[in-house]
């Protein structure tokens, strides 16, 4: 049995508003605590590298059960598995704001990516199934990624302004109304529906072998930052999760009921826009984590200065994505409108690669943030291709899909990106630099890997993706 969707008594703005509410929180709380970071590490005592598991904690507990998360609101009902993963999420919100200890905010911070993982896997597997024709679902695309630039636009401010005004302990205070909200208006807004069933997918032999899989393989990539690509705490837990991984597809190719069926590979669509979003998301989470670091650690900006300075381009990409997106979608195509948007990143990139230690925010920096608007046709076309041939039974799976690739692409950005950035630093400082000097240095080359990932991303759109209107 597949699943099904009460959409007819369904008010589908109000559950479109619910949908982009728990996006709005997703990403409120990924960019919120980038500015926060420097005050939470002086406040619980963390070590430089472990506060980073701020940060990570919730990136490994998010991409390793997204995959998972997504399956189950195909057999038990989405809006059930939406419905729990906000709650969830809303919980370890207020115990993250309660905490007093570096080990429990990591522990917060991972039950907060578990609840993210369940809510984030089932909201596009709800949205393509409300809204199934293509102008119409081409507009509450770019409404829904509209409402993340939001959130990365809003929590790089309100992050700044609570961190400097009260504490940081209110960064994730602030998630507890707009969770209780979502949760309230979802049971009420969002159309009810029935799953297939456990017995139609109940793969628990895979489900072990995929979620252990991509945590201990985000686990390693997070980790590349203090122990190195070389080292056996690397290579060793590394090789594990790959062997996990390929366990985990030779049991889907025999599987009786698999977890994620094989059949889904033979979308070119699907594929094609998963193996984009990996280095596109890489160089653009990475941005925004490196462009705050580099405006407080070398511009000396404080955390508000940082959220403010960062706004534009958030609103650019905001702006973008509800205003032309859905419009360019339809007139031009998915693709063509996904190649536009990454030869815009891609300039952004090369200019910051070029930024000085002394930068004028006016001259040097604005021209980026404004670049930076090119997210705002990628993020939508990207979402519109991965979805486009998903059917109603597998629409939650290729949406689990979707979002694990996206977090796998941000821990690959920060680890790869930060690892150049930190080492090309230290190189500079031993040869006599300046700190202002060898962390701009440090920043720049990371910038042009950025640059260069998104250039293998343009090359993946160009070959994988087919032209269409």
């Amino acid at each position: 049995m597949t699943p099904t969707l009460d959409a007819p008594r369904a008010n589908r703005r109000t559950a479109l508003a619910v949908l982009s509410a728990t996006m709005l929180m997703t990403v409120l709380d990924g960019s919120i605590v980038t500015v926060a970071m420097p005050a939470i590490g002086r406040d619980l005592g963390f070590s430089p590298a472990g506060l980073s598991w701020t940060v990570n904690a919730y990136l490994i507990a998010f991409g390793g059960l997204l995959l998972l998360a997504g399956r189950l609101g195909d057999l038990v009902g989405r809006k059930a598995v939406f419905l729990v993963g906000n709650a969830v999420f809303a919980a370890a919100s207020l115990l993250a704001g309660l905490v007093t200890t570096p080990g429990l905010l990591v522990a917060a911070r991972f039950l907060q990516g578990a609840g993210s993982a369940l809510a984030s896997a089932v909201v596009l597997g709800i949205l393509v199934t409300l809204f199934s024709e293509p102008g119409e679902r081409a507009r509450a695309i770019g409404v829904f990624s509209f409402t993340g630039a939001a959130g990365a636009s809003l929590g790089q401010v309100v992050g700044g302004l609570l961190t400097d005004a009260l504490s940081w302990h209110w960064i994730f205070f602030i998630n507890l109304p707009i969770g209780a909200a979502t949760v309230a208006l979802a049971v009420r807004a969002l159309p009810r529906d029935r799953g297939a069933g456990l017995a139609a997918g109940a793969d628990v032999p895979g489900a072990v072998l995929v979620t252990a899989g991509l945590m201990l393989g985000i686990h390693t990539v997070v980790g590349v930052a203090d122990h190195g690509w070389t080292t056996a705490r690397t290579l060793g837990p590394g090789a594990l999760a790959l062997a996990l991984l390929v366990a985990f597809t030779v049991r889907q190719a025999t599987a009786r009921t698999p977890l994620m069926p094989l059949r889904l590979l033979r979308s070119r669509a699907v594929v094609g826009a998963n193996l984009v979003q990996l280095p596109t998301m890489s160089a653009m989470f990475a941005f925004q984590i490196l462009v705050a670091l580099f405006m407080q650690r070398v511009l000396h900006y404080s955390a508000l200065s940082t959220g403010l300075a960062m706004l534009p381009a958030a609103t650019a990409i905001g702006g973008v994505s509800l205003l032309l997106s859905p419009r360019l979608n339809t007139r031009f195509g998915a693709r063509n409108v996904l190649l536009v948007g990454l030869v815009l990143l891609f300039g952004a990139m090369l200019l910051l690669r070029t930024v000085p230690e002394r930068a004028d925010y006016a001259t040097d920096l604005l021209p980026v943030m404004l670049l930076i608007s090119g997210g705002g046709l990628v993020l939508p076309a990207l979402t519109s291709l991965a979805m486009a041939d998903a059917s109603p039974r597998d629409a939650g799976l290729v949406s689990g899909l979707f979002n694990t690739t996206q977090q796998i692409g941000m821990a690959l950005g920060v680890a790869v990106l930060s690892t150049l950035a930190s080492t090309r630093t230290a190189a500079a400082l031993a040869a006599g630099g300046t700190p202002p000097a060898a962390l701009t240095d440090g920043y720049h080359l990371a910038f042009s890997a950025a640059a260069a990932l998104l250039a293998a991303a343009f090359a993946a759109a160009l070959l994988a993706l087919r032209a269409s209107r």
